[in-house]
């Protein structure tokens, strides 16, 4: 029993190294089908308002009222806050009581003037009386005149007590509360930051090795994290030539312009940018590998397509190249014009129909065949009576 199971084990091992394996040989094809080709670009950037205005004053005074806060959304010529008015208001009628001095003095010393005027003509006064007399003229014009401005300037500044906002927009910034003194001087006293959040546009960074592909009117399609199942698209608007070098690393800044009707877009996000360099529709496409592969002899190529007499390549012109196509069982060398790839795929402009099967390559396959080294196993079965005593 032990000997017949040692006889065994050796017949099983036998069969399996004695198995052969036979390679099955196939033409790989592809279509050439119509399509869109593309090529892009990635980068990150940050969301920024198109129109973003700090709304200062442009008075000193004590908040009294405001109209609006964190979010408010306001129209231009809203009226957004209030300084307080009462030394405002007091100016104004200060100024406007020395425009009426300035105004009785300067009639006063018109008249004089005129009177002196033509007495001198007639040499009735002195030349000095007659220069005085004109001087006090000059002068009080000159004061009706400055009275006059400083009315405007104090009216001016009581209209100043009043902030409106100057675009469209929602408040994304408030500086002040209500009782604040503001003190305006060479830099303005910023009460709210206004953003346009309609209209929003993407800076982003783009590595220098790309940048040369980047142009105004590309399309942009973008996602930020706080809404990963959307995607949103863009154009490139503009491309700064300034360059920002951080760690070796040399980007251009790129602005994308993007809609933003649903205000999810808001300042500050970050995205994540793919720039469409090169965008073709409705273009005949062929895969790469079609432009490498030549026919090869294989034991079983009689069941494969015969190739015929392949193209001189001498004949290539410029954006000319060859691929095999399969006419029933013959392989045919065929010229076909090339345009623009993006190294996966690459347009074919002439030569060649949508629907042809163009040759890619071969696959082997291996296949086993285990019955003719089943039939010499010593212990395989045998047919009945083989192995009969005559």
């Amino acid at each position: 029993m032990k000997l017949l199971k040692q006889m065994l084990l050796v017949s099983v091992v036998l069969l399996a190294g004695a198995c052969s394996k036979e390679k099955k040989i196939t033409l790989e094809t592809v279509e050439a089908q119509t399509g869109e080709l593309t090529e892009t670009v990635t980068a990150t950037g940050t969301i920024e308002s198109v129109t973003q205005v700090d709304v200062g004053t442009q008075v000193t005074g004590i908040i009294d009222k405001l109209y609006a806060d964190y979010n408010t959304v306001v129209k231009k010529g809203d009226l957004i806050a209030e300084i307080e008015k009462t030394m405002l208001e007091s100016d104004l009628r200060s100024a406007e009581a020395n425009v009426e001095s300035a105004r009785l003095t300067y009639e006063y010393n018109r008249t004089n003037y005129e009177r002196d005027k033509a007495l001198h003509a007639k040499q009735l006064i002195s030349d000095y009386e007659f220069q005085t007399s004109q001087k006090d003229y000059q002068v009080s014009k000159t004061a009706y005149d400055k009275a006059q401005a400083d009315k405007v300037r104090a009216a001016k500044n009581l209209n100043y007590a009043e902030i409106y906002s100057p675009i469209d927009g929602i408040v994304i910034s408030r500086e002040v509360e209500v009782g604040q003194t503001v003190v305006s001087n060479m830099n303005v006293a910023n009460l709210y930051t206004i953003a346009d959040l309609d209209n929003m546009q993407v800076i982003g960074n783009v590595d220098e090795a790309d940048i040369g592909q980047v142009k105004v009117g590309q399309k942009v399609t973008f996602s930020v994290d706080a809404y990963p199942d959307d995607l949103f698209e863009g154009k490139v608007t503009q491309v700064r030539l300034n360059p920002t070098t951080e760690s070796n690393v040399v980007t251009y800044e790129v602005v994308v312009a993007a809609p933003n009707p649903d205000h999810k877009l808001i300042p500050g996000l970050t995205a994540n940018l793919t720039i469409y360099v090169m965008s073709e529709e409705n273009v005949l496409l062929l895969p790469n590998q079609v432009f490498t592969f030549e026919p090869q002899q294989h034991p079983d190529s009689e069941n494969l397509p015969q190739p015929k007499a392949p193209v001189d390549k001498k004949d290539l012109g410029a954006g000319q190249k060859s691929v095999w196509v399969v006419e029933g069982n013959a392989l045919v060398n065929k010229i076909v014009t090339v345009g623009a790839g993006n190294g996966m795929k690459t347009v074919i402009t002439g030569g060649l129909s949508a629907g042809t099967k163009v040759a890619t390559g071969y696959d082997e396959t291996a296949v086993a065949n285990a019955d003719a080294t089943a039939q010499k196993s010593p212990f395989a079965p045998q047919p009945p009576g083989r192995n009969k005593k005559k």
